[in-house]
């Protein structure tokens, strides 16, 4: 197969995979089977892991993301695994042993992993999920055993993806993500800090930063309010000033940090809330205020309390909602008695922040998918030259990296490589000049990039034209040898801005 037959995410990750095609006959066996594996991930989508620690609602989240309840929430053997969710044209279930055997499985009659496997989980590598769902078709979600769990063995298969410990081209299929949605709750601790320094894609070697990491806060709706400072009372609000925080926290491991309440959205999304939940809730509204504040006081006043919408349908609506999403519920309804039970889950879906998730997701990491995946694949290249032990295999690897890497139209991949080497200290900058740097990763859009979000046109070209000079400056008389490098990078950054921003006037 040549690489113009391949499914490809765009020019950059064909203009990396013409480059293995012409070098495969350069170089040793060995590396020309590490280049076609190359050669594969080029042509998957790109891969993002839903990483975090346990009980932080990485599953509820996949369920949201996919549209289906197909990843079990509950503890058992399936949480213990690596699931791959990936585009099928058929849906089904492969188990994959560590000794490469498969084995097919239908999902339960709930559309589900089945809770029991019926296998030893122990000789299990991972699971793959092929799902006829069109969210899959560009983006492959995998999800991930939580950190610091009980299990070790969970721990470890989830350290492995993350971490460094895969061989950077194994043809394992739990390796290969590309990118990591990682998962908090409300404080940050050391190990997700540990965690996101060590997320490395195995085909890339690449530490986390704003190019391949998004954090997630989830469960806003369990944030007390008044702890925060600003808030005003209000649980939203406070859970966007404390993604803030946490975002300054995590810096620069990942582009943003967004609040997101999983288990709503899972339920809305997922079809878990139906006509008749809306229908209860149109009766809890017709409480009067009193009750109802009372009822809302706690779960178990909510379940306890005497009227008319029986035990057992509130405790449903407390599964599917907890008590924030049933207030924004009642809210809705008090706006408008009359609202239907679709535009009812449209106002759930718009309060749980999900909405939020997936617009970074698609900025941060779909909009880039070409960039993102071609950068991993040179960085497999090149480990696969160094690992060769031929200096002149490696010497003809660099060289056709760098040629590639001179042409216009590689700047982007220059740009990753740039953002990364400052996000991991690889490169030292003073920090507004890092914080600058780091800028051309956390948004697609150029006022964004500039840090002018809002001004008018005529500032945005001069700023950048500006900045295009000092940076040019800097690399020239004031920087080490490695800051030139990604100062160059950086000026030529800015300059495309400009010329590209004086083109639309």
């Amino acid at each position: 197969m040549t690489a113009q037959a391949q499914q490809l995410a765009g020019p950059l990750s064909a203009a990396v995979a013409n480059l293995c095609v012409g070098l495969r006959q350069q170089v040793s066996p060995n590396t020309a089977a590490g280049f076609r594996e190359v050669l594969r991930r080029l042509s998957a989508p790109l891969q993002v892991a839903v990483a975090g620690r346990i009980k932080s609602g990485k599953s509820t989240l996949v369920n949201a993301l996919i549209g289906r309840r197909v990843a079990p929430t509950d503890v058992g053997e399936c949480t213990r695994l690596v699931t791959r969710f990936q585009y099928g044209t058929v849906d089904r279930i492969e188990v994959v042993f560590t000794d490469g055997r498969k084995q097919v499985l239908p999902f339960d009659a709930n559309g589900s992993i089945p809770a029991d496997l019926g296998v030893d989980v122990e000789e299990v590598s991972h699971i793959e999920a092929y799902l006829t769902n069109a969210v899959l078709r560009d983006l492959t979600v995998i999800d991930t055993p939580g950190l610091g769990s009980l299990d070790a063995a969970s721990v470890a298969r989830t350290e492995a993806l993350l971490g460094n410990e895969l061989d950077p081209v194994s043809r394992n299929a739990v390796a290969g993500a590309e990118a990591v949605l990682y998962v908090v709750t409300q404080g940050v601790r050391g190990d997700d800090q540990q965690a996101l320094a060590a997320f490395t894609a195995a085909t890339a070697s690449r530490e986390a930063g704003p190019v391949n990491a998004i954090a997630v806060l989830n469960k806003a709706d369990t944030i007390a309010a008044e702890t925060v400072e600003g808030a005003d009372g209000d649980t939203w609000q406070a859970a966007v000033l404390l993604a803030e925080r946490q975002a300054h926290t995590l810096k620069p491991r990942v582009a943003d940090v967004i609040p997101v309440i999983g288990l709503v959205a899972e339920s809305v999304e997922t079809g878990g809330f139906t006509s008749a939940d809306a229908d209860a809730l149109r009766k809890l509204a017709e409480l009067d205020e009193g009750t109802r504040e009372t009822m809302l006081i706690s779960a178990d006043l909510f379940v306890g309390w005497d009227c008319d919408v029986p035990v057992g349908v509130r405790t449903r609506l407390l599964e599917k909602l907890d008590l924030y999403g049933i207030r924004c519920a009642l809210a809705a309804v008090d706006a408008e008695p009359a609202i239907t039970a679709g535009a009812l889950r449209r106002k759930l879906l718009d309060s749980s922040g999900l909405d939020g998730v997936r617009g970074k997701l698609n900025a941060v990491f779909r909009s880039r998918a070409d960039g993102i995946k071609a950068a991993a694949a040179l960085a497999s290249v090149t480990a696969l030259a160094a690992a060769s032990g031929d200096p002149n295999e490696r010497q003809r690897v660099h060289d056709a990296i760098e040629v590639l890497l001179a042409k216009p139209e590689a700047h982007q991949l220059r740009l990753l490589e740039a953002l990364t080497l400052v996000a991991s200290g690889a490169v030292a900058m003073p920090a507004d000049l890092a914080e600058e740097v780091l800028r051309f990763g956390t948004s697609p859009d150029v006022s964004e990039q500039l840090g002018l979000r809002g001004r008018p046109p005529h500032e945005l070209v001069a700023y950048a034209l500006e900045r295009a000079g000092w940076w040019r400056s800097f690399a020239s008389f004031g920087a080490t040898p490695a800051q030139s490098r990604v100062a160059h990078v950086v000026h030529r950054a800015y300059f495309l801005i400009w010329q590209q921003l004086r083109g639309r006037r």
